[in-house]
């Protein structure tokens, strides 16, 4: 687990000083503004190219990728290496844009908005929840969830509130006073997910979330992204293994930029 004496960088850059916005936001855009619109998709891609320029050579990560996902679709995005999951993926989370094409985000336009806006909507649109936990040592699990809306300027009593309310929508309700070294992996990670949870945002975004644990913990982490997937949360989940897709609706595979294949599957609980 990755160790941080000071609250991980991806958090502090993706919530500004400042309230958590309400549901009908609009965010503003050099000369206009753009609003959310509560019926389209939390994400629609289209035509989607990403391009790196090493030297003279241009790599062509992604190339016109389309794809569309509905409130309360759980998806996984499956690929193996060089296959333009990572880089979709920071397009998904709003951490890099596309070359070409649109990206909008439960309704907005994000092309074109500059560093603080895209830090405000990372913030208040996607709950991140990465392999390696990043959450905080020596800090309890409860002060962990809180610290987002901590750094969005939330009140005190709102916070305890809403993290203690996010921690007993993943079963761990009575672990609120433990430290990281005081839970397992699985337990570990859903402090993580909490933690995502608790700005109500538009999308989770999964990343490997099981890579670090074993086979008992990985069913703890799929089952609890199962039931947030019932009560109604869009969830991109992000992974190689068959067995950890097979848990979502719907299985998206990447091969050399391009969308491979896009299936619905039947869910199954647990491993087999």
């Amino acid at each position: 687990m990755t160790a941080f004496a000071h609250p991980p960088r991806w958090l502090i850059s993706s919530v500004r000083p400042r309230p958590v916005w309400p549901r009908e936001v609009t965010v503003p855009r050099s000369a206009a503004a753009v609003t959310r619109s509560p019926a389209a998709p939390v994400i629609d891609v289209q035509e989607v190219h990403k391009t790196y320029r090493i030297g003279d050579i241009s790599v062509h990560a992604l190339r016109g990728v389309s794809l569309r996902v509905p409130r309360g679709e759980y998806v996984a995005i499956m690929g193996s290496s060089g296959s333009g999951k990572s880089t979709l993926m920071n397009i998904l989370g709003c951490l890099d844009g596309p070359t070409a094409g649109t990206y909008r985000l439960d309704g907005l336009d994000v092309r074109d908005l500059d560093e603080d806006t895209l830090a405000d909507i990372r913030g208040r649109f996607i709950g991140c929840v990465f392999q390696s936990f990043n959450l905080v040592p020596r800090t309890r699990a409860l002060a962990n969830v809180e610290l987002p809306m901590s750094y969005a300027g939330v009140s005190r009593t709102v916070r305890r509130e809403r993290a203690l309310a996010a921690l007993g929508a993943v079963g761990l309700g009575d672990r609120v006073d433990h430290i990281p070294a005081e839970l397992s992996g699985g337990q570990q990670q859903r402090v993580a997910i909490a933690r995502a949870l608790v700005t109500d945002p538009a999308l989770i975004l999964a990343d490997e979330p099981t890579g670090n644990l074993d086979s008992a913990s990985t069913e703890e982490v799929l089952g609890t992204l199962e039931r947030l997937s019932d009560e109604g949360r869009t969830i991109v989940l992000i992974t190689h293994e068959d067995e950890v897709a097979r848990h979502a609706r719907r299985v998206i595979r990447l091969r050399d930029g391009a969308i491979l294949s896009d299936q619905r599957t039947q869910t199954t609980r647990g491993l087999a």
